[in-house]
């Protein structure tokens, strides 16, 4: 499992160890650049020390005593030929540029000096090897405490992740000890500014799932009470059929239970294309609204044939072309299917229900729906979306196909609307209840 804390720590230690190495470099270059600097003086030194006077030949192996170990010296003569040298078996390259240069011999480089003193020329040299060495130990000795101080900072380091994380396993504790039925938000007062989006996201979860709980339990509780109406019907209706004494009573008693058995069927239908459309994700594609509404109407014309209504697409003002929209396939079918379907069932024998298309703006397409019903009463209308609602109208005036409803229609009409955010309306024109429903058309 992968831990925060454990990878926090590793980069942190990782990141502080990398800055005490480049300081350690830092350090080293430093000190030997400074050490160069140093060296160099004391050599120029040792050279304007020496006597300005030709110089006489030296025993080999003789030292001047305020020369170091590490620093050697030679006197050439004007013929070339050395009359001193300060270590009898030392090794140390002939340069004959005057001033500073850096030498390779046969042990590594070296740092020479040559001065011209009369008639004799005098180097000073050093191994580079020794600057170096003393750069080394000087950067060794400021990186040590470093290192020494490293597991007290990786202390620190680890009580100062743990709490920093703190706020985060109090937000896990807290979500932790929350039954199903508690989708109040989490409190954020006092919260790092890093943990508040992931707070606030979980909030947001929190207030979506419980809108999406009540929802689901409003849905149970209503679907719960208009299932009970019917099958307590079908339930009479069937005590009724066994209680028949002659053909005809029995048949009656079976026609009304037939009617019950459809309202019932209806109402489950409704109850489960409604459920279908309770989620929030849909897959969207392209959809012609000009062939959607063809088939739906075609689907439709031996139900509107059968009640004697005149069910037909007419196009205003369109020049045929298709009308393309983002959306669902399938829910915008159950859409009009229930629009038309709602006109034809409202619609009395010899009535009238057009499918058609208005453009009322640029790059817009309205669905319209006109039926030659009795309309719905205006202070009906905005309640005629809810679910279990029904309008008082097609009962009254005696539908040609014996109308019945669960009040479910315009509910997942409105549903579907709202998951695809196109506008839909239903108004009274003084010829009957018209629906229109307003959609975005893709581009060309």
């Amino acid at each position: 499992m992968k831990s925060i804390r454990n990878k926090l720590l590793l980069w942190l230690g990782l990141g502080l160890f990398s800055i005490i190495l480049l300081a350690g470099v830092a350090l080293y270059f430093q000190a030997r650049g400074e050490a160069n600097q140093i060296f160099d003086y004391q050599m120029r030194q040792i050279a304007a020390s020496l006597p300005r006077q030709a110089f006489s030949p030296i025993s080999p192996g003789q030292q001047f005593p305020e020369l170091e170990d590490e620093i050697m010296m030679q006197i050439w003569d004007s013929r070339g030929s050395v009359i001193y040298h300060s270590h009898a078996r030392g090794a140390m390259p002939r340069q004959a540029e005057l001033g500073f240069a850096n030498v390779r011999g046969p042990n590594g480089m070296w740092r020479v000096y040559s001065a011209q003193i009369g008639s004799t020329v005098v180097q000073v040299a050093q191994p580079q090897s020794a600057r170096d060495e003393i750069a080394a130990q000087m950067a060794v000795k400021t990186v040590v405490p470093l290192l020494l101080l490293f597991p007290l900072i990786g202390v620190l380091s680890w009580v100062a992740v743990s709490r920093g994380l703190a706020p985060v396993r109090k937000a896990a504790a807290e979500v932790a000890a929350r039954d199903m039925n508690l989708l109040q938000p989490l409190a954020d007062v006092g919260m790092p500014q890093e943990i508040q989006p992931l707070t606030h996201a979980l909030n947001d979860l929190l207030a979506r799932l419980k809108q999406a709980t009540e929802t689901q339990r409003a849905f149970v509780a209503d679907a719960a009470h208009e299932l009970r109406t019917p099958l307590t019907a079908l339930r009479l209706q069937a005590q009724l059929a066994e209680r028949a004494t002659d053909e005809q009573e029995r048949r009656a008693a079976f026609a009304d239970l037939k009617s019950g058995l459809e309202r019932a069927t209806h109402l489950v239908h409704q109850l489960l294309t409604l459920a279908r459309q309770e989620p929030d994700a849909m897959g969207f594609a392209e959809v012609d609204l000009r062939a959607l509404l063809g088939s739906v109407v075609g689907d439709l014309s031996s139900v509107a044939e059968h009640g004697g209504i005149d069910l037909g697409l007419a196009d205003q003002g369109d020049d045929g072309r298709p009308l393309r929209v983002q959306g669902n396939a399938d829910a915008l079918r159950i859409l009009f299917n229930n629009l038309v379907d709602n006109a034809l069932r409202y619609t009395p024998a010899g009535g009238v229900v057009d499918v058609g298309f208005e453009f009322p703006a640029a790059g817009r397409c309205a669905v319209v729906i006109q039926d030659s019903g009795p309309g719905i009463a205006e202070s009906e209308l905005p309640r005629v979306f809810d679910r279990f609602y029904r309008a008082q109208r097609a009962q009254e005036q005696g539908s040609s196909r014996g109308a019945f409803g669960s009040g479910l229609g315009l509910a997942i009409v409105r549903q579907i609307a709202d998951l695809h955010r196109v506008p839909v309306e239903l108004r009274n024109t003084g010829r009957g209840l018209q629906a229109r429903v307003v959609f975005t058309l893709l581009p060309a």
